[in-house]
């Protein structure tokens, strides 16, 4: 298993909040649009489900990248989420399998931002 950092800056976010009562937390829909940079270089477009209270939140998101890790072209698709519990966060995330085109035909791994702006990626390609 290979494992890559890649730094990644936020281009675009368009939130569209679909329940938002009186009291608890609001769920939105975002649209989120990433240009990466480094061991991958690529953009990525993810569609993101929030919960957005006063004492924690949580996001699942599908995002679909397009670009070049270690100089193989192609697309795949990462499903990742993440939780606040006050100042305790967590994340996780999976590349789908089937998902990659091209010639990250294959790919399989996890991914997670363990630090703002940063995805690390540990993947295996086939030969």
């Amino acid at each position: 298993m290979t494992s890559i950092e890649a730094s990644f800056e936020i281009v675009d976010w368009s939130e569209d909040v679909y329940d938002e009562p009186g009291t608890g937390p609001k769920l939105t829909r975002v649209t989120v649009s990433k240009e990466y940079r480094g061991m991958f270089d690529g953009t990525g477009v993810a569609h993101v489900l929030t919960v957005q209270g006063a004492e924690g939140g949580g996001y699942v998101a599908s995002e679909r990248v397009v670009g070049s890790l270690d100089g193989r072209a192609g697309t795949f698709v990462i499903q990742h989420g993440g939780l606040a519990d006050g100042a305790d966060l967590s994340t996780f995330g999976t590349v789908i399998p089937g998902s990659g085109t091209g010639e990250l035909e294959g790919i399989c791994g996890t991914a997670a931002e363990m630090r703002k702006g940063v995805l690390t990626l540990d993947y295996t390609l086939p030969a």
